[in-house]
């Protein structure tokens, strides 16, 4: 398998592309993992957002990945603090997808079907198979990993409190939307943990 990972908060830099298979549905489907040391008794309050250096050099794509992330924690109970040295809490925020170009030549098997054959398709033309065999052959496909990740640290003591994933594949980058519906997914069940990884369905609001 061929992988051409690129990162980040850069592929918001432009407008993004569809929303890949699960937008049909209007519903955003994602693998989620959560770990959580949220203390007894203590409720959401006031967060800011924390940037790493690297996320600070690449400020406006960082804002808008935040943007992206706030219904989420606003859903989760949390309000953003007018001034950052007097929030409760901090929260970072990632995003990446990584690229895969999906040949059959990949699979030393590919001649034998299977992964290729129910995933991807056929498409008309000779097989790439044994000498002399005339069939069906493969399409090369390209898919998209996407993952989003959220990072709370009470700001007194600097101890993570929260950490959220949500993950998702498709045939394409994704857009606003569906980032957005994986920080939410990320977040849904804040401050309780559960089984690692568990489907989150988000429904999309209407077009």
């Amino acid at each position: 398998m061929r992988t051409t990972p690129f990162f980040t908060t850069l592929l918001l830099a432009g407008t993004l592309l569809g929303l890949g298979g699960c937008a049909a549905m209007n519903a955003v489907d994602s693998d989620v993992s959560t770990y959580s040391q949220w203390p007894a008794g203590r409720s959401a309050s006031t967060y800011a957002f924390e940037r790493l250096p690297s996320q600070q050099a690449r400020a406006m794509e960082q804002e808008k990945l935040e943007s992206m992330a706030r219904h989420s924690l606003q859903a989760a109970g949390f309000s953003e603090a007018g001034d950052a040295k007097a929030a409760d809490f901090t929260v970072q925020v990632g995003a990446r997808i990584n690229r895969y170009d999906i040949s059959p030549y990949d699979d030393p098997l590919w001649w034998h079907g299977g992964l290729y054959r129910s995933r991807y398709g056929y498409g008309r033309g000779p097989f790439w198979g044994p000498p002399g065999y005339w069939g069906p052959r493969y399409i090369d496909s390209t898919r998209y990993d996407r993952e989003v990740a959220v990072l709370i640290r009470d700001r007194q003591s600097g101890q993570v409190v929260y950490e959220a994933r949500a993950a998702n594949d498709g045939a394409t980058m994704g857009s606003d939307a569906l980032i957005s519906a994986m920080f939410e997914a990320a977040l849904k069940d804040f401050p309780q943990t559960g089984i690692n990884p568990r489907r989150v369905t988000i429904q999309l609001p209407p077009s």
